[in-house]
């Protein structure tokens, strides 16, 4: 199957409907020059070129972004902004490294929540905790991993019953849970856009404008989009799986996509029970359903999968329906205010594809589901090694992305792998 260069959706993204109409920055016309182009308007894109500006102002810095800012895949997350790495990040027995991450992950946190508030960007940024959630036996060992990781990390953390929980979260279905307040909920949509239009002077962003070929041009790069092009020194892939395209190694980087609805403002008194507060809560089974409240009292649930395609919406829609009512059976039947799928990079062994990959070429791609924080740093990081600056040894803290098999070995083992998973944990979908 041929890569393309950005993903393109079947419905608009969600989160969007609820911010005030905004006016694109202009599409890249003609041709220009700059001194570094960095691919990708998301988090990762952002803080490349926000570190590069610092470091640089001087520099002609340009942001292409494929789609308008928000309707690409930063918009499309649920909008958890963890300041811990994941368990399945790290061992228990890995404590040096994953000390060094957690730090540079509330780090990270902290420089993001500083912006926001300097700044005033409206992303009802809340630390709430994050809960992670157990209904079966396979659901309730990986709750079992996840503890002993936290424990052994001596990261705080509540255990909770099932009972507990529910006075939490407003249902009956799990049958234990995990709390750790590391985490921050946010309007995923709100806080890319406000940081769009909060750049620093000096840094051009160009909306509307996927880059379709990039190609040497003497000792320059040349970026090329449907109505122009732009030559530069340097040139920053921050588009995640979409980078296959443009010089990315295609074999160390899968497009996978995910789907989330969420709930028109429930009526009271379900509002008090479920979603008086903020919350949020990842699955304990990697397949299992992300659940989270809204600032105004809706309910968002994501889950379902798909490889390098987008499955059809309408038949994913149901799915989550029926996943939703069997944690809320007093929401039957539930009524979606709006679906939506969006796209996250993986590699196999959950280790991002980072660095030089030619001269002047850079890649930052493969958050596996923790794009925010995560790509934040990585972004951030990749332009300071661009620059030639000191950087932490992201290859021992974070890993490299392996080697997986080109297709159709490789769908045919997602598609095993994912059914596999999907029955032996067919209560945590």
């Amino acid at each position: 199957m041929p890569h393309t260069t950005h993903p393109s959706h079947q419905r608009p993204c969600g989160w969007n409907a609820w911010l005030a109409e905004r006016q694109p920055r202009p599409a890249l016309r003609g041709h220009s020059e700059a001194d570094v182009v960095i691919i990708g308007a998301g988090y990762t894109g952002f803080a490349a070129a926000s570190a590069w500006q610092q470091a640089r102002p001087e520099d002609r810095i340009k942001i292409l972004e494929a789609d308008r800012v928000g309707e690409g895949s930063p918009g499309r997350n649920s909008g958890f902004m963890l300041e811990i790495a994941l368990a399945n990040d790290a061992r228990p027995e890995e404590l040096e490294r994953m000390e060094k991450l957690n730090a540079l992950s509330r780090q990270t946190m902290a420089l993001l929540r500083a912006r926001v508030e300097r700044l005033g960007i409206d992303c009802q940024l809340e630390r709430s905790g994050t809960y992670r959630a157990a209904r079966s036996a396979i659901g309730q060992r990986a709750l079992n991993q996840y503890e002993a990781f936290l424990k052994a990390a001596g990261l705080s953390y509540q255990t909770l019953n099932g009972s507990q929980l529910a006075e939490r979260i407003g249902t009956h279905y799990y049958t234990q849970g995990i709390y750790s307040p590391d985490c921050y909920l946010v309007q995923p949509a709100a806080l890319i856009v406000g940081l769009a239009d909060s750049l620093e002077a000096g840094i051009e962003l160009h909306e509307r404008s996927p880059a379709t070929q990039i190609v040497p041009d003497g000792k320059k790069w040349r970026v090329t989009t449907p109505e122009g092009s732009v030559a530069a020194g340097q040139v920053i892939l921050a588009n995640n799986a979409f980078s296959r395209s443009l010089g990315a190694d295609p074999s160390r980087l899968t497009a996978i996509y995910t789907y989330a609805a969420i709930t028109e403002p429930l009526p009271e008194p379900e509002r008090q029970r479920i979603a008086a507060t903020t919350w949020g809560l990842l699955p304990a089974h990697r397949l299992g359903c992300t659940l989270r409240t809204t600032a105004d009292g809706r309910l968002m649930i994501r889950s379902r999968y798909s490889y390098e395609r987008e499955a059809d919406n309408a038949r994913i829609e149901a799915g989550l329906k029926a996943s939703l009512e069997a944690r809320y059976p007093e929401l039957t039947p539930v009524h979606f205010e709006k679906v939506w799928g969006g796209t996250t990079g993986l590699t196999y062994n959950g280790a991002p594809l980072w660095g030089e990959i030619q001269p002047g070429l850079y890649v930052s791609a493969g958050c596996n589901g923790g794009g925010i924080v995560k790509g934040t740093y990585l972004g951030d990081a990749l332009a300071r090694h661009a620059l030639g600056q000191p950087v932490e040894d992201i290859a021992s803290l974070f890993g490299q992305a392996s080697w997986m098999p080109p297709d159709p070995v490789r769908r045919l083992g997602f598609y095993l792998t994912s059914e596999m998973g999907r029955r032996k944990a067919k209560n945590e979908t």
